[in-house]
């Protein structure tokens, strides 16, 4: 019998704003470029594409793991899915948290998330 892999949820990210979907897509659309300098160790690779309008698809690769992500513009929030591998999903509250405040300071701010 092969082993069962079980793999973990995926992380889900409330980021709740009043900017309205278009000013939320455009926000992200001139935030992803900044991604990879917020990325712990300094050697972040960030690919993104956007699949539909309302989508922004990200793999962030750091250290030899790769995350997947997708963040949903939607009129009010902001809804974040990391899957995140292995052993990384055991720090999965310290990553949301983290998410979740750089999304606030990119959504309610300027407009310019600092780490």
């Amino acid at each position: 019998m092969s082993p069962r892999v079980v793999l973990p949820n995926p992380t889900i990210i409330d980021i709740y704003h009043n900017l309205g979907r278009e000013e939320a897509r455009r926000r992200m659309a001139k935030g992803v470029g900044k991604l990879a300098s917020h990325i712990p160790g300094g050697a972040a690779t960030v690919k993104h594409s956007w699949p539909s309008a309302d989508r922004l698809a990200l793999t962030v690769a750091t250290m030899g793991v790769e995350v997947q992500c997708t963040v949903d513009a939607e009129d009010a929030r902001l809804r974040v899915t990391l899957k995140l591998p292995g052993m990384l999903s055991l720090m999965a509250g310290p990553i949301a948290a983290i998410v979740k405040s750089q999304g606030e300071r990119l959504m309610l701010g300027d407009g310019t998330a600092k780490a």
